[in-house]
């Protein structure tokens, strides 16, 4: 059976780590971060990140339920470093753009984390002022509410797809990574005409565009769609 989590309050009174550090949730989250950052998903356990936090294993138990319960914590946290300083402008395309390019780019600034984390609900305080800002926009443009929720939906699913997708692709080792770019030139632009017409008529354009992500003109077909419901409502 889990230890329950101790309050917050109750970790703040606790005696500083042997090398003075004191513990917070923030403070274990982040090292956690920089760990999957340095040794992937593989290398966080509850004894490393002890040992990282010069604090005993076993003291991770009084933040977190478990190893699970800090991938939520982490997930959170990068949702909450998306929508640091943001503010809604009024405009809900513009908004509902940022929203997405924010949580897109945190991602894939910590590849690693993502690919453990964009899959998982954690009902957290930053993932439920994200979901309500994205749902606040949709309803303040004029959308009705089934199509806010759907709109909603595939506005989320579609950034969180991209950012595995992409986080995917930055976590692998860096000749696996740069051998899937250059197969673009090496085998793509290579290929007859008399065999493949459509791919040697687009390999300049696909050795240009398949290395970088589809996100940004995925979510401005998305956008396109919903302004194009907006203006026509459906019966």
């Amino acid at each position: 059976m889990p230890k329950p989590v101790v309050p917050e309050e109750k970790r703040r009174r606790r005696r500083p780590t042997k090398s003075g550090t004191v513990l917070s949730e923030r403070l274990i989250v982040e090292t956690a971060l920089r760990m999957l950052r340095e040794h992937g998903s593989a290398g966080l356990t509850a004894r490393r990140l002890g040992l990282a936090l010069d604090a005993d294993p076993s003291t991770l138990y009084r933040y977190f339920r478990g190893m699970d319960d800090l991938t939520l914590a982490i997930g959170d946290a990068l949702i909450g470093q998306a929508l640091d300083g943001w503010r809604p402008t009024g405009g809900w395309r513009a908004d509902l753009r940022s929203v997405g390019l924010r949580i897109h780019g945190v991602y894939v600034s910590h590849p690693q984390a993502a690919v453990l984390t964009t899959s998982r609900v954690t009902g957290r305080a930053n993932e439920l002022a994200a979901d309500e800002a994205v749902l606040d926009i949709l309803r303040t443009a004029g959308f009705p509410l089934p199509d806010t929720v759907r709109i909603y939906h595939a506005f989320i699913d579609q950034t969180l797809a991209f950012a595995a997708l992409d986080a995917a692709s930055l976590a692998l080792p860096r000749a696996a990574l740069r051998a899937d770019e250059d197969m673009w030139r090496s085998t793509y632009a290579r290929l007859p005409r008399t065999t493949h017409p459509r791919i040697a008529e687009a390999a300049p354009l696909l050795a240009a565009r398949m290395v970088g992500s589809a996100y940004p003109t995925a979510l401005e077909m998305l956008l396109d769609s919903a302004a194009d419901q907006l203006r026509h409502p459906r019966p």
